[in-house]
């Protein structure tokens, strides 16, 4: 069905919008109508659009059978976590909210108009969503699932009422969003329950089953939350000009420019050899964060990202003063926005110390 006149359209003409009305399908043309007209309102009110995912962004889900030894405890929880701790018998599932959530998402909707989506299925989005926003504040209809998605595996903005320039993504996968990664700000994954570790291949236990936690005042959503401001003030700082003439993904491109700049990187014994050094993603996300990447040592070279610090380089480095630090230190500033103290990030002794 048309939404302008009622009438039915060709099924592989404009996008089915089920979130919103299992029966509510929108051609091209007034699909792109729509979003030419809420871009431009949502710009009058200094808003932009923001996408959020839910596991291992906003939260952690395991289900009741998958539940640690060392994770029983949660079944009767501890007084501080009430609030963010629940269960879901008709999934059956336990869900972790992440620290912060609550005061990310009441200050995030004053800049942004937000939709959840996640790659689980539309019931499970549902409960979520109560979970997260159960007074209907934030989201509303906004709640995209798999079961609307309209490509396998992927996500895309096509179910968006928004224009691309005016997005922001916030995901803890960015393989998902190969066609807008120009959009996304990366989120390390919230790893609360043994399962999700053990999904992910990490071997270590989980927050759950050391009993702590991140922290609620300077944690991964607390340090996001203040990029997401910069983002916001980059944006709407010049009123000179036309706000609908701008592109959000500029100015992501250009923040992440500054947090590594004036730093140039060589790598020692980080890639594999039989790797092009040039496409290796940790060599991308330093030039992508303002970094000079190259591979030899020359009396410019401010750090040598190294595996090992018995390697020629890494002494090097030390010798001459250098920056000397492991491959997280990089990592870090991708997920923080921020170039890191390196002292936090020292390179282990040679093997054979």
């Amino acid at each position: 069905m048309c939404y302008a006149c009622g009438e039915k359209i060709e099924e592989d003409s404009g996008v089915t919008l089920r979130y919103i009305h299992k029966e509510l399908r929108l051609g091209s043309d007034e699909l792109a109508r729509l979003r030419t007209k809420d871009v431009k309102n949502l710009l009058r009110h200094r808003k932009l659009y923001m996408i959020l995912d839910l596991d291992h962004t906003l939260l952690n889900s395991t289900g009741i059978t998958d539940v640690a030894p060392d994770e029983e405890y949660l079944r009767n929880p501890p007084n501080y976590m009430e609030g963010s701790l629940f269960v879901v018998p008709k999934m059956p599932i336990m869900t972790k909210l992440r620290p912060f959530v609550r005061d990310f998402l009441k200050q995030a909707s004053s800049m942004f108009e937000m939709y959840i989506y996640t790659m689980g299925d539309s019931h499970y989005a549902a409960a979520m969503a109560s979970l997260l926003d159960p007074k209907k504040e934030y989201f509303d209809a906004r709640v995209i699932s798999r079961d609307e998605s309209t490509q396998k595996h992927q996500k895309g903005l096509d179910l968006v009422l928004g224009q691309e320039s005016a997005v922001v993504i916030l995901d803890d996968t960015e393989t998902v969003w190969s066609r807008h990664m120009d959009n996304l700000i990366l989120i390390e994954r919230y790893n609360f329950f043994a399962s999700s570790c053990r999904q992910h291949k990490i071997p270590c236990k989980s927050l759950a089953e050391l009993r702590t936690d991140e922290s609620e005042s300077d944690g991964i959503l607390a340090t996001v939350l203040q990029v997401l401001k910069r983002i916001h003030c980059a944006f709407f700082k010049d009123l000179g000009d036309d706000p609908a003439d701008r592109d959000v993904r500029q100015v992501l491109r250009s923040e992440r420019s500054e947090i590594l700049k004036g730093c140039k990187i060589v790598f020692s014994r980080v890639f594999s050899l039989y790797v092009q050094a040039e496409t290796h993603i940790l060599w991308r996300i330093a030039e992508g964060l303002g970094a000079t990447c190259c591979t030899e040592v020359d009396p410019s070279v401010t750090h040598v990202v190294a595996a090992d610090a018995g390697t020629e380089k890494a002494r090097w480095a030390v010798k001459e003063n250098k920056f000397l630090v492991n491959q997280q230190w990089i990592e870090a500033a991708n997920f923080l926005w921020k170039r890191q103290p390196e002292d936090n990030f020292p390179v282990k002794p040679p093997k054979n110390t």
